[in-house]
């Protein structure tokens, strides 16, 4: 259920970096030749951008297609690998617990206040905060699912997964 959660979300970002393209192809188009500005494009662009970044953050995860210095790590035994993947995968599980404690309290605190853009269509900001919780947490349980598996791996002596690159939507 988890990776097709993932694949969804994924998908989701696409669909936002094809309206990022369509919205600022229209919105230069209708200045360019009609002289018009189409309403809070600069606003609806910046939430798009949130959605097409953070969305498939678990994808990328599940992928292990996060960018990864292995110019050292890659002359180790696969055992030590191994274990700097786990411990790689440790760091970014606490690095997005402050995230999500944020973005959560920011969510709460614009969903319940009603806060809004102020621009021409008044768009309300919950829904780009929730877009960022949900990414960002997704990504820290797909973070804490690929370390229980990999220390299940490391101690069954299979360190297939050190060598494992973007196989993961397959």
């Amino acid at each position: 259920m988890l990776k097709a959660l993932e694949s969804f979300l994924l998908n989701l970002a696409v669909a936002a970096v094809i309206a990022l393209g369509l919205l600022i192809t229209a919105s230069v188009v209708s200045r360019a030749l009609f002289n018009f500005a189409l309403p809070d494009t600069i606003i609806i662009v910046r939430e798009l951008m949130v959605a097409a970044i953070v969305l498939p953050l678990a994808a990328a995860t599940l992928a292990r297609s996060h960018v990864a210095v292995e110019f050292i790590a890659a002359k180790l035994p696969h055992r030590a690998q191994a274990w700097l993947a786990v411990f790689g995968s440790l760091v970014g599980l606490f690095a997005l617990m402050p995230l999500i404690y944020a973005g959560g309290r920011e969510f709460a605190h614009t969903f319940t206040s009603g806060g809004f853009f102020y621009g021409d269509l008044e768009l309300p900001k919950w829904p780009g905060r929730l877009v960022f919780l949900l990414g960002i947490s997704l990504c820290w349980l797909r973070l804490l699912v690929l370390v229980v598996q990999d220390i299940r791996a490391i101690r069954t002596g299979d360190f297939n997964f050190v060598d494992t690159h973007a196989e993961g939507l397959d």
